[in-house]
């Protein structure tokens, strides 16, 4: 038995139209064996290399376990193959034009006693066509559901088909068909609802095969929305009060665009005077009885939406007089009495320069309480005073009297009446 080496297939980069080579190597105690992937149409190359050759006869045979090549004689009359190389330790045969004919096990006998051979399984890959995005609806609304169906035709193997939807993996429901000419068709389907968000958003179906790379078809959405709307208030800035305007613009944006807007009071008609310009409301002079809900209503082909103002008119900014000093006086003391100065009021926040200074309710009915409570004290104190501050009395008794019978005796025995009396004095506090 003469020594050998291994016979094997190895195959090169697969875009076209570089061949695809394939080797094989034989060894000395067992069959070897590999496998070559080629791409239909492409070409293959099959090396049989035998080490330390004896001049022992070589041949090359295909799945049908037909001759290709013996030596450098090709008995086979498929023009497909042709000798590239033909020496005493290696026999190269190129392959044209690889169709699914021609996948099947290659064998590479060495002719020694006992013969020697190894064998390789030739793989065709196929790709598919250029994958085939459907729609059910070219135009959807949202809140529907949509269905989308990717195809990849005529591969081999079967190819596997993946979804995304912007940058979202999506998850669709694969069918797999074989066709008569050993063929696959492979179909996706993908269900989902879709909304405002998903308008413009491309939905891609990506292709995975061995026989090609970033292989993919993508369509982008188009979806209908009923219109977005908000009330904008342009003037005033902070409350709104009596006598001052109000000026409220309503955006509306949907598509297809709003076909119209338009402004309603809930519950009640809009002023008479209020001047409405497309999304806009303007209303002069207000006062209370203009106080409610005010909505703007926008709507299109798809459906309508409306945004609420709520109007609360507030009083107007109301201006405080300067305060003066009063004096309180009684017919024996008089106690002036100033009320505190009043605090310096602020103007409105939105009032210009030159409005009247206005001055909380707050701080007048604090002022007012003070100076009721500095009159109080004031009363309190002037009584005190008036008690403290009394006159005082004389009493005039006849000395004697306590030693007459009688009251005519007492006055008799009173020397000299009551002019030589002692005076006698009471207090009350």
């Amino acid at each position: 038995m003469m020594p050998s080496d291994w016979l094997t297939f190895s195959s090169p980069s697969l875009p076209l139209p570089d061949p695809r080579s394939c080797s094989v190597r034989s060894g000395e105690s067992e069959p070897g064996h590999g496998q070559c992937v080629g791409g239909g149409g492409e070409m293959a190359i099959i090396s049989c290399r035998v080490k330390n050759n004896d001049d022992s006869v070589i041949q090359l045979l295909n799945p049908n376990r037909q001759t290709i090549y013996f030596r450098d004689v090709r008995p086979l009359k498929d023009a497909r193959f042709q000798l590239v190389n033909f020496s005493e330790n290696e026999l190269r045969v190129s392959l044209s034009n690889v169709s699914l004919s021609d996948e099947g096990r290659y064998v590479c006998q060495l002719y020694t006693d006992p013969p020697q051979e190894a064998y390789a399984d030739l793989t065709v890959l196929v790709p598919p066509s250029n994958p085939i995005i459907e729609t059910r609806d070219e135009v959807l609304n949202e809140g529907n559901e949509t269905e989308l169906t990717c195809s990849a035709l005529s591969s081999k193997p079967a190819a596997s088909i993946r979804w995304k939807k912007g940058n979202k993996e999506l998850t669709g429901k694969p069918k797999v068909e074989l066709t008569y000419d050993r063929m696959y068709t492979v179909t996706s389907r993908l269900t989902f609802t879709v909304s405002k968000e998903d308008d413009g958003v491309p939905v891609v179906c990506i292709v995975d095969h061995p026989a090609v790379k970033d292989f993919q078809a993508q369509r982008h959405l188009e979806v209908q929305y009923k219109p977005e709307v908000k009330i904008v208030v342009e003037f005033p800035q902070g409350l709104t009060r009596e006598g001052e305007n109000l000026e409220l613009t309503c955006q509306a944006k949907g598509k297809p665009e709003p076909q119209r807007v338009k402004w309603v009071k809930v519950d009640d008609d809009v002023p008479s005077h209020a001047v409405i310009t497309g999304g806009d409301l303007y209303i002069e002079n207000l006062n209370k009885s203009y106080n409610g809900t005010y909505r703007c209503v926008a709507a299109n082909a798809v459906g309508e939406s409306y945004d609420d103002y709520i109007l609360y008119v507030y009083d107007a900014p109301t201006t405080t007089p300067i305060p003066t000093t009063t004096t309180t006086t009684t017919s024996t003391t008089a106690m002036p009495t100033t009320s505190p100065p009043l605090p310096e009021s602020h103007p409105d926040s939105r009032a210009g320069e030159g409005a009247p200074r206005t001055v909380d309710h707050a701080v007048i009915g604090g002022v007012v309480a003070v100076v009721v409570f500095a009159m109080l004290c004031l009363l309190i104190v002037l009584g005190r005073y008036f008690a403290r501050h009394k006159g005082t009395y004389f009493t005039h008794e006849a000395k004697g009297a306590d030693d007459a019978a009688d009251a005519d005796t007492a006055i008799i025995n009173a020397e000299g009446g009551h002019s030589n009396s002692d005076e006698k004095k009471e207090y009350y506090i």
